[in-house]
């Protein structure tokens, strides 16, 4: 960006060359010299107006290159969508929650109306989510970092862990949460916050 000071040291140094033409002792060279100089600082006084004025409106000038506007970086970390519902009776996602030391078996499916049926210990029960509980599970099934996770994620020597196998979208995931898997972790917590308390 080109400011008033900047502007000032331009002319001054035009204003320095141009006096380099005048009094080579030649009066009619003289006179030309003189007028090339004005019109030199004419052209550089010009050119630095030009630079202020854009400068001062925020548009970069032609020797500055332009900077991203901030909604760029805005648009590239957009938030997830949430996920589509296409009916009441759509399974939109199935989470079950096996092993442990107990041997646990639990299962949570959310359905397109907002239902979750829960199973736990042969017993299985129907919830409804509220409004703003389901389009938060539906955010969650709508993150695009869900498209990096690897369908299978056990680690050895992990028997006693509990172990999550989830169906969406088509596909099916399985894990014990060992991994560093930050956008599977939240569907699993708040999948699991519809799980009966033990």
């Amino acid at each position: 960006m080109i400011g008033r000071r900047t502007g000032t040291v331009l002319v001054a140094g035009a204003l320095g060359l141009a006096g380099c033409g005048v009094g080579t002792g030649d009066d009619d060279a003289g006179g030309e010299g003189t007028r090339a100089a004005t019109s030199a600082v004419g052209t550089a006084t010009s050119a630095v107006s030009s630079a202020v004025s854009a400068s001062a409106a925020g548009t970069p000038s032609p020797t500055e290159p332009a900077s991203p506007s901030p909604g760029a970086s805005a648009s590239a970390s957009a938030t997830p969508t949430p996920a589509p519902v296409t009916g009441p009776d759509q399974k939109l996602v199935t989470m079950t929650v096996t092993g442990g030391f107990a041997g646990v078996d639990r299962r949570v499916v959310l359905r397109g109306d907002g239902t979750a049926r829960v199973t736990d210990k042969g017993r299985s029960v129907v919830r409804r989510t509220d409004a703003a509980r389901f389009r938060e599970l539906r955010t969650l099934l709508g993150d695009p970092a869900l498209d990096d996770v690897p369908a299978f994620s056990m680690h050895a020597g992990g028997a006693d862990m509990f172990q999550y196998t989830l169906t969406f979208d088509g596909r099916t995931v399985m894990t014990d949460r060992a991994g560093d898997e930050s956008a599977l972790d939240r569907l699993i917590a708040a999948l699991s916050e519809l799980l009966p308390r033990s």
